[in-house]
């Protein structure tokens, strides 16, 4: 029978971490094969926060063809077929049924889930049919249902995470040490989080919420690294409106006039 391990995730985007943990399951015997199920829609995520579905199936699909064992590290889109949102005991229950006979299945995550095990569905019938194996994530100890997981403490411990990835790449950063090329450029020619879209994102987000500071703040943090001065003392200058003892608003208002008054002294430019 195939040892078949899923490693479920919205892999938003996928990234070397995701590829080098699947990489070390199969080195150390874990599992003769792996999948990685990319989840449509994670019922404790907010769906908007999403790269669309078919964007991340394919950036999974290309970083598992460039790991080292693209024949046994594979992504799968079994979660796309079933009802959503996408709960993992079905996905689990599904699997089983179909493919119970010449598969048995364990499941791959991070020790940061293990503690929110008691939110998913019907979470004990997973706990006791189906081996955890638990790789470490920085500032996650497991403490609840130790007894009931594998720990593998060996296992390369992720410094980044999808958010990071994300952040880096809306900040218009280099994102090259956490993302394989061939991924990267995938990204690069989808047009996928950018600046202009993450600056798109907030100002929906504003109209919708026009008196969270917080908000104003984020946006006028992207302009100003824009180099955006004016579109960014709008910002910090409304956060202020709504917020008058907000700090870091001020500090950053502060900043940009002093940026502002160094580069145009002319009587010109006031």
């Amino acid at each position: 029978m195939k040892r078949m391990m899923l490693y479920f995730g919205s892999f938003n985007p996928i990234h070397r971490g995701h590829v080098a943990l699947a990489e070390y399951a199969v080195e150390q015997g874990l599992c003769d094969e792996l999948a990685l199920v990319v989840s449509p829609q994670n019922p404790l995520k907010e769906a908007d926060a999403q790269a669309p579905e078919l964007d991340r199936f394919e950036m999974a699909e290309i970083a598992c063809a460039h790991s080292k064992y693209p024949d046994r590290i594979k992504p799968s889109v079994v979660e796309f077929l079933l009802p959503r949102p996408s709960y993992t005991v079905d996905t689990l229950r599904y699997l089983s049924e179909n493919h119970g006979r010449e598969m048995s299945f364990s499941i791959l995550m991070g020790s940061d889930l293990v503690g929110q095990l008691d939110r998913w569905k019907e979470y004990e019938t997973i706990l006791d049919s189906y081996p955890l194996f638990v790789y470490p994530r920085r500032g996650a100890e497991v403490g609840r249902f130790r007894d009931r997981v594998t720990l593998l403490e060996g296992a390369p411990l992720q410094d980044y995470s999808s958010t990071d990835v994300r952040e880096a790449l809306e900040n218009g950063e280099d994102a090259s040490r956490m993302l394989q090329p061939e991924v990267a450029e995938y990204i690069r020619r989808k047009g996928l989080w950018t600046p202009e879209s993450r600056l798109q994102r907030l100002t929906v987000r504003i109209e919708a919420e026009p008196a969270n500071a917080a908000l104003h703040i984020e946006r006028g943090k992207l302009h100003y690294r824009r180099a955006s001065w004016g579109d960014a003392l709008n910002d910090f200058n409304r956060a202020l409106e709504i917020d008058a003892s907000n700090c870091e608003a001020r500090q950053y208002v502060e900043m940009v006039q002093e940026i502002l008054a160094f580069r145009y002294k002319d009587i010109y430019n006031p």
